[in-house]
């Protein structure tokens, strides 16, 4: 098994990895979606994986720009520290399943035992908040994920959980929610550090805002919002860095994330802080890079059009 969280990682590769790379990859390989561990993070087919460079403007973009925040700004919510992202596990096929109890959300839930470690890192590390654990599982190539996670006898308890097969573009049930609230796989949306350090992102990214409205878009199969303001972003909602915006001037890590923003975009995930996107922690990101990306205002980006809002009573 591999926890990619900064002890494990130093432990497992040494202090080296603590010094920042300065020198990236040119984006130059073809796309055939993306991949963690020999496992595709879903097929190149996939909405989430799908170039919206192109995409048709949808007739709401400034409307719902404006709710999110004109002049607000992004904030990369991840970095060398582990108390800022999401981490996750990798382990292997005969990882033991334990049994996970359920609470607020049991009823739209997948059932386990999951293949979960005894010693997965819980976001957050006990400090509050949504404390997602999160497991890819070589193999199977199947994601598991809990959101409001901790110990319980030989398993977990969680608020909810949600098991996705990485080789299908199956959704959740109409409705359903999974470890985020609009119902989506939270692992395949993070910025991740060997991605970028490979120099492409090949898939959307995760983010929050402050209020959304009582719908969702596919992929999103869950609203978290009794809001019925139209002029509020659905969960789902795909957004994308306006190709006038220049990048001159970026560099090293953020760029790579800033050219993904502008070819596979943003997806609305959860209700949170507008602007921010989600990464997994590691030792190895250089923080100050990553400050670059606070540079680029809520003006910057536009709404790309997608198929229809679903509502549910």
């Amino acid at each position: 098994m591999r926890v990619v969280n900064v002890k494990a990682l130093t432990a497992l590769l040494g202090a080296t990895l603590l010094a920042p790379a300065t020198t990236l990859a040119a984006p130059t390989r073809a796309h055939r979606g993306p991949s963690e561990y020999g496992c595709p993070l879903f097929p190149a087919s996939n909405s989430l994986n799908r170039d919206i460079s192109r995409a048709p403007v949808d007739p709401s973009s400034a409307r719902y720009i404006a709710s999110i925040g004109l002049r607000g700004h992004l904030h990369p919510d991840f970095g060398s520290n582990p108390a800022y992202g999401i981490p996750y596990s990798v382990v292997g096929a005969r990882q033991p399943r334990v049994p996970i109890a359920f609470s607020e959300y049991g009823s739209e839930s997948d059932p386990g035992p999951y293949p979960v470690p005894p010693n997965a890192p819980v976001e957050g590390a006990g400090a509050g908040g949504d404390q997602h654990v999160l497991v890819l599982q070589r193999g199977s190539c199947r994601v598991y994920e809990l959101y409001s996670a901790h110990r319980r006898g030989s398993g977990w308890e969680a608020g909810s959980g949600a098991v996705f097969n990485l080789r299908s573009n199956a959704l959740r049930p109409e409705g359903w929610t999974s470890a985020d609230a609009a119902g989506l796989p939270i692992l395949p949306l993070l910025v991740r550090y060997d991605e970028v350090r490979a120099g492409r992102i090949d898939h959307a990214l995760r983010m929050t805002v402050s209020e959304t409205q009582s719908g969702y878009i596919h992929p999103a199969t869950h609203q978290a919002s009794s809001n019925s303001d139209p002029s509020l972003p659905p969960m789902g909602l795909r957004l994308r860095l306006k190709v006038s915006y220049s990048l001159a001037g970026y560099r090293g890590e953020s760029l790579i994330v800033l050219r993904a923003l502008k070819r596979y975009g943003l997806i609305v995930a959860d209700n949170g802080s507008s602007w921010y996107i989600t990464g997994a922690p590691d030792p190895r990101w250089h923080d100050g890079d990553l400050e670059q990306i606070k540079r680029v205002p809520g003006a910057a980006f536009e709404v790309v059009r997608s198929d229809a809002i679903h509502h549910r009573g």
